[in-house]
């Protein structure tokens, strides 16, 4: 292997010696009660993706990529079903959509593929994903309903988290529930019922909180695919002394979907056919965890913020085996007895912990931050053999535990070399190893280690005091899961998937006009391939892509209540440099994507017509024209058609109380084709919600 040999700590020891580190003491500075815009300061401590809070231009000086934010506000007048709801109306993001809820996330950025998983996805700055590096499949997708922001960050500003930040980070921000209780609920097409309560109360001198953000949803499912749903987040926090504060936060969810990778054959979606293809499918998911949140403030200009953090993620997928030949001739799939259980359990803990100081350096201001991260990863991965008259009982003929320790640091220090100009160097290194052990052969093992050196620097440039320049450059990789490092339990010698990244871009507002325009380039030095010249491995370092594009986001307020916010993405090149499908373009990056919304707001209404449109994109790396019309295995390719969908929501505020709201989505009825996988994934139809808030 190329990458270096590394030693496996004890993490564990060294999770319970960091996380104990900053309790140690009570002594220090008192604690600021303000941020830099000035707003009182939550009593809720965490490592922030975004360092600085507030609106859109108060992050200008401090980030060197393009930054999105989403409050609350526009969550609520989204009114979204799930996450994917509200990432489609980000520039840069593409969906790729196999139903209403999301119930596993399928996006890309900039050109990746939306099939596979180059970026990094956070709650509250913990990892979302069940495996980084064992494999990084988005089994869990975070409930919109306990969300309070979203923050997307492009750009060499990624660089203090890892791995795979190659197209970028997303970190969704969690509810803190206000002082009392608030009770929601909605009902809308295909029988979906959704009920949620938030309560939440502060002490005396409002330095502890404590809440609970609790949601249970059923649907039949558009195409009858159903799903029942409970996710449940309890929050608390508190001041230690007058320099130190704790937050701690549980969540629990689960999730029975009637889901399959089944699709429509082509027959049956041109024919108008919306039916459940694979009705006695199950996707059956439960995800706890833990989360212990703790910042110390040493001094006026020295920080350190610490967080611990457990989950544990079981999955069990229970798919039905088809007839082929029957299949095609029926025109639709036709299931045999034979039942397979593809059932994955995860745990997950680590530790990061993150040093700010503000300094001098050389006679110039500078802010630094030293991070460090250590986690721990294990699978259990168990795939039973069953039949319909014995439903989710059977053999397990495939047993495979896989797990991987990991250990990450980073050094960023942001150096203001004048009032104008600020420069921000920064290096990260990942470090981990990675092990196989399959218990129904015999516990036969195999295992591999890689480490990866990451730097990067940006920099910002004020123009006016209304305008800021800002660009980078960085390197990002994905590691190689598991399945592919150690591909028939043999070293196949992987480095990580690496990209060097560029961007520069341009945002600023003047009077009602706000503006960001970003252009980047992504280009991949090594892509994990399959094939090899050396006949003892099936994996190679070889691929290479190329990504080209430009992103444009702007908002004109009109008065009178009304505005405009629109964005606009262009990726004309996103392909293959070398291997087998050298020349293609990769699977699911659309040339062009766009969205605009036309927003009014009176005194007690507020009302938003969106329409969101994505350009055609191909289903696979053969960039094959065609969908197929048979039955044949394997993942689909075809050209996907472009479209375009259109959303109308209102809310209305009968007091401060008590609000009204309601949504028409997919006005015009739209049919359009979301995705493939083993069949047609089709788009939902139009469809109706209502709902109401009350506080109290």
């Amino acid at each position: 292997m190329s990458g270096v040999k590394q030693f496996t700590p004890n993490k564990l020891a060294m999770a319970l010696a960091l996380s104990a580190l900053p309790l140690t003491a009570l002594a220090g500075e008192a604690l600021d009660t303000a941020d830099d815009d000035g707003a009182q300061r939550s009593s809720a401590p965490r490592i922030e993706v975004i360092r600085v809070r507030g609106n859109q231009m108060s992050h200008a000086h401090i980030e060197t990529g393009t930054v999105i934010l989403i409050n609350r506000e526009q969550i609520d007048a989204i009114q979204p079903l799930s996450t994917e709801d509200v990432l489609r109306r980000v520039p840069g993001i593409n969906i790729k959509g196999e139903e209403e809820t999301s119930i596993v996330a399928n996006f890309g950025l900039r050109g990746l593929s939306a099939s596979e998983s180059k970026s990094l996805v956070l709650e509250d700055g913990v990892p979302v994903a069940p495996g980084l590096f064992i494999g990084n499949d988005r089994y869990f997708n975070p409930r919109i309903q306990r969300m309070e922001g979203a923050e997307i960050l492009k750009g060499s500003s990624s660089l203090r988290y890892g791995p795979s930040t190659i197209g970028g980070v997303v970190n969704f921000i969690t509810k803190t529930p206000d002082d009392g209780v608030q009770l929601s609920g909605r009902v809308g097409s295909f029988n979906m019922r959704e009920a949620s309560i938030e309560a939440g109360g502060k002490n005396a001198s409002g330095d502890g909180y404590a809440g609970v953000v609790a949601t249970h949803a059923k649907s039949d499912g558009f195409m009858d695919k159903g799903y029942a749903m409970s996710d449940v987040m309890v929050k608390a926090g508190t001041a230690i002394g007058a320099n130190q504060r704790v937050g701690v936060k549980f969540s629990y969810h689960e999730n029975d979907a009637n889901i399959s990778y089944r699709g429509l054959l082509l027959g049956d979606y041109l024919a108008g056919e919306r039916y459940n293809p694979a009705p006695d499918d199950w996707y059956l998911q439960d995800r706890k965890a833990f989360d212990l949140n703790h910042e110390w403030t040493l001094s006026d200009s020295a920080t350190l913020k610490t967080l611990v953090y457990w989950s544990d993620v079981s999955r069990d997928y229970w798919r039905y085996n088809v007839d082929t030949a029957a299949s095609n001739a029926a025109g639709r799939w036709i299931y045999t007895d034979a039942l397979t259980g593809n059932n994955r359990g995860f745990e997950r803990y680590g530790v990061e912990t993150r040093l700010s100081l503000a300094h001098q350096l050389g006679g110039m201001s500078a802010d630094t931050e030293f991070g460090l991260r250590v986690m721990r990863e294990e699978s259990d991965d168990q795939r039973i053999r069953s039949n319909r008259a014995a439903d989710r009982t059977g053999v397990n003929d495939r047993h495979i535990v896989d797990s991987a320790d990991s250990l990450a640091g980073y050094v960023q220090s942001r150096i203001e070399l004048s009032d104008r100009l600020a420069v921000t160097p920064g290096l990260r290194v990942e470090s981990y190893q990675q092990k196989r052990v399959v218990l129904t052969q015999g516990n036969a093992s195999a295992k591999t280690s890689n480490t990866e050196f990451l730097p990067g620097v940006g920099a910002t440039f004020e123009l006016t005091p209304a305008a800021q320049l800002y660009g980078g450059v960085y390197r990002a990789f994905s590691p190689a899961s598991n399945g592919v490092a150690l591909d028939g339990l043999t070293d196949q010698n992987l480095d990580g998937e690496r990209a060097t990244n560029y961007e520069i871009g341009l945002r600023g507002s003047e009077g009602p006009l706000s503006y960001e325009i970003a252009a980047f380039a992504m280009n991949f030095s090594n892509q994990v391939v399959t094939g090899n010249s050396d006949p003892n491995l099936s994996r190679s370092n070889a691929g290479k892509t190329e990504h080209r594009g430009m992103e444009l986001a702007l908002a004109y307020d009109f008065g009178a209540g009304f505005s405009l916010d629109t964005n606009a993405t262009w990726i004309p090149t996103s392909k293959f440099k070398t291997g087998e499908h050298q020349g293609n373009r990769l699977p699911y990056a659309p040339k062009f994507m766009a969205n605009i919304g036309l927003n009014y707001s009176a005194d007690k209404l507020k009302a938003a017509l969106t329409a969101h449109h994505r350009g055609e994109q191909y289903g696979d790396p053969s960039n094959q024209l065609a969908l197929p019309t048979g039955a044949g295995g394997g993942i689909w390719g075809g050209l996907l058609p472009a479209y375009t969908v259109l959303d109308l929501t209102a809310q209305y505020s009968v007091s401060s109380e008590f609000t009204l709201f309601g949504a028409v989505k997919n006005l015009t009825d739209k049919q359009y084709i979301a995705g493939l996988r083993q069949g047609i994934y089709v788009g939902p139809e139009r469809s109706f919600e209502v709902g109401f808030r009350y506080r109290f």
